[in-house]
This record gives structure tokens, sequence and C-alpha cells, in this order.
């Protein structure tokens, strides 16, 4: 079984009494911009095991009483319909999902705020469509010369032509479907009215990466800088607080470059900056929840793989350039690791080699490795997911949990009936079809009860996937890499 290197109570603990105290530090209200996902942290919980994907929106739980939420988006976004690679759902619409998932936890969502407003033509569309629901919507505007050209920011010409967004409690959490949406714009002009209107408040950042107290080439921020490379981020020393305390701490590039920017912003609303450095302005209490350091470094270390082997898909598909690539190279020399270190990537490709076509690999949370082939009945990830299923259940390899009888009549509707060329079973087909099966036949029963057995499995398939094949080892919690090449030549794949 996967070991655990992360102790997530002691995590959500020691987070609310951190805000708890910045709030109060700031006489009862605080801006928190919301760097990290709030929910479905899976990249947390790949690098820090034992981190539940859920932790930071049960911790926020834990103050529904005192926080709500702003969701924050940019207007060219919603223009430009940018959608998020790992959802594969626009930014407009992932805002509608936030809500009802804060809402779900019981936490109050105030208002949603529409920066970099320019009367885009969606973006009106799109406000009076939440107004329509019952959301309050605000514009921020572009400010010329943000974020350097500071007398002009803080003024009436600057932050003063926002609107004021309304909110009620001492917490106010401010996030985003995803970055560059001006989450720290929206805080910084939230206190610029706050002031104007006598009212204290302050600023404060959580991003749970980089872990500021883990050194600067650890394994876990290391896999920070994997999983931002297309944002070209960089861990580094945050010099302002080795000046100011004589302590090392890491940040990244963007926080240090605009902290100077940040730092005379807040002087003119504040009279004065409460913080001596970027780490100062962190609430992040992530790197006290580590309990095992070496589990936390090979979780990191494999994540650094993951990411090479989507970005190298990624380039095929048009969504990475070899910059990226070379990055995450360098990052794997410096972690001391090649992809060779992922034990599935071998499996499947020996696999491959044997039998001249697709072929897929997982590694199960026990360290056994299974692979599977493709038939004239199965694809290679379907047949892997069967033979992973019938060693779990302690099922022989020759037996067969759904018949070529059953399969048959699946294969003409899909093509005969439902214009697909390829008649192999995908994985959901597969599922469903031993789902079936399991209302009469044990063996087939006793296999779909492994199924939440396989959460935290590596796979490796020798090919690029269809994204339904993706999508359900996303649902199943299985780690997915691929060979960064299609089955076939053509050009147009779904």
């Amino acid at each position: 079984m996967h070991k655990i290197g992360f102790d997530n109570d002691k995590y959500l603990k020691m987070q609310s009494e951190k805000i708890k105290e910045r709030i109060a530090t700031f006489g009862g209200k605080l801006y928190l911009e919301f760097g990290a996902k709030l929910f479905d942290d899976f990249h947390a919980s790949r690098v820090l095991p034992g981190f539940k994907p859920d932790s930071k929106i049960t911790m926020l739980s834990q103050l529904k009483e005192h926080a709500e939420i702003v969701i924050v988006i940019n207007a060219e976004d919603i223009e430009k319909n940018k959608v998020r690679a790992d959802l594969g759902i626009s930014y407009d619409m992932d805002v509608l999902r936030l809500i009802d998932a804060f809402r779900g936890y019981g936490l109050y969502v105030g208002s949603v705020c529409l920066t970099r407003f320019a009367s885009q033509p969606s973006a009106v569309a799109y406000q009076k469509k939440l107004e329509s629901l019952g959301m309050k919507v605000y514009r921020h505007y572009s400010i010329p010369g943000y974020p350097s050209n500071i007398s002009l920011i803080v003024s009436d010409e600057g932050y003063g032509k926002n609107e004021y967004i309304e909110t009620s409690r001492s917490l106010v959490v401010v996030t985003a479907p995803g970055p560059g949406s001006g989450k720290m714009a929206t805080c910084l002009s939230q206190l610029y009215h706050e002031y104007k209107r006598g009212i204290k408040a302050g600023y404060a950042k959580y991003e749970t990466f980089p872990i500021w107290n883990l050194p600067l080439k650890h394994p876990v921020n290391l896999a920070y800088e994997a999983a931002t490379a297309d944002l070209n981020d960089v861990n580094m020393i945050d010099p302002f607080h080795l000046e100011a305390y004589g302590e090392t701490t890491i940040n990244y590039n963007r926080d240090v470059e605009i902290f100077p920017v940040l730092s005379a912003t807040f002087e003119k609303i504040m009279g004065e900056c409460p913080y001596k450095s970027p780490t100062d302005m962190g609430v992040n209490m992530a790197g006290f929840g580590i309990i095992d350091d070496e589990v936390t470094r090979e979780a990191a270390k494999q994540e650094i793989i993951r990411r090479y082997y989507n970005t190298l898909c990624q380039k095929v598909q048009g969504m990475a350039d070899d910059g990226q690539i070379l990055k995450i190279e360098l990052l794997m020399k410096q972690a001391g690791i090649t992809p060779d270190d992922r034990p599935v990537v071998s499996a499947a490709k020996v696999k491959a080699e044997m039998t001249g076509e697709p072929a897929a690999a997982i590694e199960l949370p026990d360290g056994r490795v299974i692979t599977g082939k493709t038939s004239m009945l199965l694809g290679a990830s379907s047949a892997m997911l069967l033979n992973a299923l019938k060693t779990l259940a302690g099922i022989e390899d020759k037996v067969e949990l759904i018949s070529p009888e059953t399969i048959g009549p699946i294969q003409t509707l899909k093509t005969q009936h439902l214009g697909n060329h390829n008649p192999r079973l995908h994985t959901d087909e597969v599922l469903i079809a031993l789902s079936i099966c399991a209302v009469n036949d044990d063996l087939a029963r006793r296999a779909m009860e492994q199924l939440q057995m396989l959460k935290g499995s590596e796979v490796h398939s020798s090919v690029i996937l269809s994204q339904v094949d993706m999508n359900v080892f996303r649902k199943l919690g299985i780690n997915l890499t691929c060979e960064p090449v299609y089955q076939n030549s053509k050009l147009y794949h779904q």
C-alpha cells in the first residue's frame, strides 16, 4: 500500500489557526487571495501523500461563519472562451461549477467580479446570465501602466474607477477558475475602497506551492516548477526575507519581482507596508504537515516524470513547446531521475514491442505490475483494467469476465448504429458491460468490488488514449501517462 507522508488533520488545524491569526492582525477583516485550487487539488495529494484533495475547502468550511467567497474571472478569458485543460470546460462555465461546489460545502459565495472589463460582448452577456441566476456581479477595469504606475493605480482614476464589491464577512476569499484572472488586483482594489471608507482591512496570500520552508531544490518544490512549466514560474530564495530576517525561505519569481511594487502600493493605501517580504504575505502551513520527508520526495519525483510525459503529449497536440519539455528535463536532472524511474513505462513498452500493437501497464498500490494488450474485442487499456481487477480479486487470468457473446452486440451497436469505426471497447464500455454481468455472475461481481482498490495506481499507455479513457482513469483516481504518439496517422483524433 502507499505510504503516508503528510498529516492532513495537523495541517487543517494549523492552517485555520494561521488564517484566524492573520484576520486579527488587521483588525478583523482580511482579503485572502487563494492562488491554489480550493478543492480537487490532486497535484498536492500526489506530491504530499496523505493530503486530501478537498483539504483546503474543508479547512474553509471550518471558518464558514466568518468567510465569504468572491470569484474573479478575466473578461478577456470569457471573450476568448478560455478552457481549463484539466476539466475540459470553459472558464465561464467553471465559475458556475465553483459556485455550486462552494455552496455544497455550506460556504457563502457573495459575488463574481469581471476583471479587465472593456464591454466585451461575451462578458456583457455573461453578466446578464449571472444576474438572472441571482448572483451579484461587479466590474473592474484595466489600468494603464499597471502594476508600475502606482500614483495612477492608487487613485480615483485607477482603483477608484472599479466598482466596490460589497462584502459582509471578516474573511473574504478571492479565488478564480485559473491563473491570470486578476485576483491580486481585485484584493488591492478592495483595500483602496475600504480605506477610503475608513474601514481597516488587510491582504494575505495563500499559495500551496512552492512550500516556503522546504529547500529550494526539494523534489516537492521542483514538482511545482514542472506543473507550471507553461507559466515559466521559477522557484527562488526570497531575497527580501533573507535580508529582513536572515532566514532562507522559498518563493517564486513573480511574487519576488512584484514585491517592491506591492510594498509601495500598500504604503500608498495603508500608510505603511505590513510585510517585509513576499514570504510574509503568505499563510501556507503545508510544510508543517509533512511527517515523512522521504515519502514526499519519492512521490514528487514520480510527479515530475508524469508531468514530463504529459507535456510531451501536449506538444504532439499543439498545446506545449520544446521550451517546456527542456525545462522539465532539467528538473528531472536536478532531482536525479529519468523516465525509466517510472516502472510502468518499461512494462508497457515491452508489451507493445512483443505484440506489435498498443499496450498498457498498471502498477497497483501494492507494487504489482499488470499489463494489457490490444485484441479484436478490447483496447489495451480495457484489457489491462480487466486483468488488474482479476488480479486484485484473485481470479485466474484465463477466466473471461465478459464473454465474447456479450461484447459482440455492443460492437455492433457502436459500428453499425452509432457510426464508430473502432469496434474495440473503451474502458467505460467495459465497466458498464462488467457491471451488467455482475448481476448474475459472482466472479464479475468480485471483480467490480475491486474498483476502489485501483485508486492511486499508476498507468502508462504506449499510445495517446482517447479522452473517454483518460476521463475514466481520472475518475478512478488512477495516475495516467502516455507515450507521445497516436495509434494511427490520422490528422483528427477524438
